[in-house]
């Protein structure tokens, strides 16, 4: 479903990107994981198609920023930019509309709405909403059209215990349904339970790999262990 071959991105002089490979298949979550300013953000932006970078990514088969990728590809920022002057059910039937949905969508809307605590508040305008609540709209404009690829940057900062939890919840069902799904974080306890493939990078490259058979089959290293052995050692 994903394939990044290479991906390179500079800054000037700085390399934020040093050759950056990873595979994630349908019906998995990949979880990106590094320090504070390993560049992962950067990695994410490279691959939903916001900045030039040298290498390749394909999604689905299609290179990046073709429309055919872009039907399928669901992202959420790090930073939540919501429409200031749309409601939140204005901004789930702008997605409707603009990716020409059917009727059922509008079911879906509100179930999200519902399961992610926006449904009492959908005539409230974006510029209205604390920055957590932003953080929902988000999910809610990413997740509404089904795609197959869903790409998440830093999703469970600002999000209250209920959201972290149905959130983690969502992602699994959307796995089970065959969705891709890539989460950078420095969070690890977060995304404790929910990956299937895991890349940690430092210093903008991917320096360890680990799937979950891998740390199954690893003398019960756990993927915390793995991670802090090799930021402390960097550090």
């Amino acid at each position: 479903m994903l394939t990044v071959t290479e991906l390179t991105k500079k800054y000037n002089k700085v390399l934020a990107n040093d050759h950056v490979s990873l595979t994630l298949n349908a019906g998995e979550i990949g979880v990106l994981l590094g320090p504070n300013g390993a560049g992962k953000s950067t990695a994410i932006k490279s691959i939903i198609g916001l900045l030039r970078f040298s290498g390749a990514v394909n999604i689905d088969g299609h290179p990046n920023k073709s429309t055919a990728a872009k039907r399928v590809l669901g992202y959420v920022p790090e930073i939540p930019a919501p429409y200031e002057l749309l409601t939140v059910e204005e901004h789930a039937e702008f997605i409707i509309r603009a990716y020409k949905l059917d009727s059922s969508s509008h079911e879906y809307a509100e179930e999200l709405m519902k399961r992610l605590e926006l449904y009492d508040i959908r005539t409230k305008l974006g510029k209205e909403l604390s920055k957590g609540m932003q953080q929902k709209v988000s999910l809610l404009c990413a997740l509404l059209p089904r795609p197959k690829m869903i790409l998440l940057d830093e999703p469970l900062v600002g999000l209250d215990p209920h959201a972290i939890k149905e959130l983690k919840i969502i992602l699994a069902e959307l796995r089970d349904q065959g969705a891709a799904i890539l989460v950078s974080t420095h969070m690890i306890d977060s995304v404790e339970g929910l990956w299937d493939q895991a890349f940690i990078m430092v210093k903008g490259k991917i320096v360890a790999t680990r799937s979950r058979e891998e740390e199954q089959a690893n003398g019960g290293q756990s993927l915390a262990d793995l991670f802090f052995q090799i930021t402390e050692g960097e550090a």
